[in-house]
């Protein structure tokens, strides 16, 4: 694949997992042994189940969820996606309890693309800043 069809792979990745909230559509994106790498997840156990579980986690807790692709760059295997996030927290997240509050946070995933799906991402995102929205309000 040319590292502009990765780009369009990978957000429609972004688009279906992130937008849509579609796991299962996205999930058929990804490689079966699929692997992230998150500070803030460091048990991560990779596949395409732990990354279900991992994002439902999240969904279920957010409201009006909604991500915005600010930015993608492609080269080769590799695509860099800059991101913006928003909602409303609506149920606890681990280490921050319910309060009903609204966020805004940024973060970048670099993708990894192997014959035709993504086969792992490392990310980096203002967890802090998340936390200091949800906790301040």
């Amino acid at each position: 694949m040319s590292a502009e069809d990765n780009k369009k792979l990978v957000h429609s990745f972004f688009e279906k997992a992130y937008i849509q909230h579609d796991l299962d559509a996205a999930a058929e994106l990804i490689t079966r042994d699929y692997c992230l790498h998150d500070p803030t997840r460091p048990d991560f156990a990779g596949g395409v189940d732990a990354f279900k579980r991992a994002q439902k986690l999240y969904l279920d807790a957010i409201s009006a969820h909604d991500l915005k692709i600010n930015e993608q760059i492609a080269e080769g295997d590799r695509v860099v996606t800059r991101w913006t996030v928003t909602g409303t927290q609506r149920a606890d997240l681990p280490g921050i309890p319910n309060r009903g509050c609204s966020f805004k946070v940024g973060g970048i995933t670099i993708s990894r693309v192997s014959d035709g799906h993504i086969a792992e991402e490392w990310q980096d995102w203002d967890d802090a800043g998340l936390r200091r929205q949800l906790c301040a309000c």
